[in-house]
């Protein structure tokens, strides 16, 4: 990647750094000590909030961006990103986590989702990856802010890894679930092995028009289905999933997902504005800002071994395995520790 630019580093200053047995945490790779004046989050108890409150909106590049904020309006920028079929529920108790850490606290929803509408009927109702993290960049651009950490899942987390690989000076610090999740559609072309091709069995059903109108029809009942298989033993109820399953009802909830999973397995041609982001995508570029990697036990979804990408991070890295049953939501499954990683990943 042409911006893999090796920025210096600021020291990480501290009392003596605890050596932490990569065993036991699941650290791998470049991981490295976490400082004693390390701050230490709020404990909470997953589910403790259930609401922002009233969300903003700004118009930001093709789109009008619903998000909430949370947390001093002149704090470090914390900027978190769901994933799909979720919503920004899912940070609903990180971020008051964070904005008690003095955070300014941005969580929107993506394209396709809650609140978040096109400017313009005539604007492609675009799925892949370079639109996606290229709105995030277009959202910071509308609210002044020049440099924030980011943090995601699923979707989330790829948008992340994008914009940490191509616009670095943009990216404070990175934490992304599941890892280095940038894609390839040449690379998606190719056949997997058949328990691979099996876990993505929905990526194949979008392909089909069955599937779009299946998905159209059934989008809560197909929602809470994925929840159950990512996340086999988050025992999350209805009010809990209400919340987020009505931001599927946007009106271009739909198209964004069926292009996005056809665009992957390269069924679906993307938009040209984006091909010069998707060719240096395509090279898998070496992140190199601050990164901490998360897993929880029981994520249920497709997901990378954390060894397969331990070496796209070149900058001070760390990999955290959560035990105890945390599925592919992390950040409403164990918030505490999701908040935790977005502290400690600023300070590196």
């Amino acid at each position: 990647m042409s911006e893999d630019i090796n920025h210096q580093r600021r020291r990480f200053f501290g009392t003596a750094a605890m050596t932490l047995a990569a065993a036991q945490l699941g650290m791998i790779g470049a991981a490295e000590a976490q400082s004693a004046k390390t701050t230490a989050v709020a404990a909470v108890k997953p589910g403790t909030n259930t609401s922002f409150g009233p969300l903003k909106q700004v118009d930001a590049g093709v789109l009008n961006v619903g998000y909430a904020e949370v947390g001093p309006p002149d704090g470090p920028v914390a900027m978190l990103l769901h994933g799909w079929p979720y919503d920004i529920h899912a940070f609903v108790d990180v971020a008051p986590l964070l904005a008690s850490a003095g955070y300014r606290v941005i969580v929107p929803h993506l394209r396709g989702h809650g609140t978040t509408r096109f400017l313009s009927d005539a604007t492609a109702r675009n799925g892949q990856q370079s639109a996606v993290a290229s709105d995030i960049i277009a959202l910071m651009d509308a609210l002044k802010i020049p440099v924030a950490t980011v943090a995601g899942f699923d979707w989330g987390a790829r948008t992340a890894c994008i914009m940490a690989a191509l616009w670095p000076e943009r990216c404070k610090a990175l934490v992304s679930v599941s890892g280095y999740l940038i894609g390839n559609v040449e690379a998606g072309k190719r056949p997997l092995p058949p328990k691979a091709e099996h876990d993505w069995w929905y990526q194949f059903y979008f392909a089909t028009e069955r599937g779009r109108q299946g998905y159209d029809e059934n989008r809560r009942d197909f929602a809470r289905l994925i929840w159950q298989e990512a996340s086999p033993k988050w025992g999350f109820d209805d009010a809990t999933f209400d919340r987020s399953a009505a931001s599927l009802d946007n009106p271009d909830h739909v198209a964004i997902v069926i292009h996005n999973y056809r665009w992957r397995m390269g069924v679906a041609e993307g938009e040209a504005r984006y091909d010069d982001l998707e060719k240096r995508l395509a090279a898998a570029p070496v992140i190199t800002v601050p990164t901490i990697t998360m897993e929880g036990d029981a994520n249920g979804a497709p997901h990378p071994e954390p060894a397969a990408y331990a070496k796209k991070f070149s900058g001070r890295y760390e990999h955290r395995t959560l035990t105890g049953g945390i599925g592919h939501n992390l950040p409403q499954e164990a918030p505490q520790a999701f908040a935790q990683a977005v502290v400690d990943v600023d300070r590196f």
